[in-house]
């Protein structure tokens, strides 16, 4: 398959998925998720893949959810919106599904969904002095793609509290702290270190790997599906909201909202 939005790159043990709108910061889109749905099952199906690693190209990891495809949302009936976003999470999230584990390797700005993206992966390695941030609040929305469920789960229901709450970006060394990524690099040495970490894991038993990620997703599958399914709901509700308009205006006039 041709993809238009992500490049998988395969022919051994380690493997890539990147994030391909490198004009957008790699701002992800409805047909966006449809590929990484995709890719997941073509690496699925690819033997000699032992580990896969997540990028997105160009400056940044992923700035969230593309700013029209958002819009877009603000003109559609709330269930239609509950639906929509429940199949965008999916798409994206299926990157949970790959047999293999998955390094995110966060060389530019993770942010809303771009961040529960790189938080779905197994292992996280960041380049120093990146920012990552859960920033729904502050366009107006109830945070979503697993937001609820995958932050408090890293860092603890105080830190996620914070960090959801707040909206509030923080660097790549404070996220180390908390427990959001594995490893900080400086910008130089972050894909070397991707894949070290990369080789170390595709050194090892490979059924016995695969087997390990099963069994830590296994314990946590369900109760990430009630997340999705409450934030689905949650979201749908912002969309129609005065709020979420005043966020929409206020970026395209490039200043603070009002809420």
């Amino acid at each position: 398959m041709i993809y238009r939005e992500i490049r998988v790159v395969t022919g051994g043990e380690i493997a890539e998925l990147v994030l391909l709108r490198p004009q957008a910061r790699n701002a992800m889109t409805d047909a966006m998720g449809a590929e990484v749905r995709h890719a997941v099952d073509a690496l699925n199906a690819d033997t000699a893949v032992r580990v896969v690693l997540v990028r997105g190209d160009g400056e940044a990891f992923s700035a969230g959810g593309d700013f029209s495809m958002l819009a877009a949302r603000a003109q559609l009936p709330e269930a239609e919106n509950r639906v929509a976003m429940r199949t965008f999470y999916a798409d994206f999230l299926s990157v949970r599904a790959l047999r293999v584990p998955t390094i995110a390797v966060i060389g530019g700005p993770a942010i809303g969904a771009g961040l529960c993206f790189a938080l779905a992966c197994d292992l996280r390695v960041a380049a120093a002095g990146v920012r990552l941030a859960a920033s729904f609040v502050r366009l107006g929305l109830h945070p979503g793609m697993g937001a609820t469920f995958l932050l408090p789960r890293l860092c603890g229901p105080a830190a996620a509290a914070d960090l959801l709450l707040t909206g509030r970006a923080i660097e790549a060394e404070e996220a180390l702290r908390l427990g959001l990524v594995n490893q900080v690099h400086s910008r130089d040495e972050l894909d070397v270190a991707a894949r070290a970490l990369a080789a170390q894991i595709a050194a090892a038993g490979p059924l016995a790997v695969a087997q390990t990620k099963a069994t830590l997703a296994a314990a946590v599958e369900r109760d990430l599906e009630s997340a999705l399914e409450r934030e689905a709901a949650a979201q749908a509700v912002s969309f129609g909201t005065a709020d979420f308009r005043e966020a929409l205006q206020a970026a395209a006039e490039r200043r603070p909202p009002r809420f």
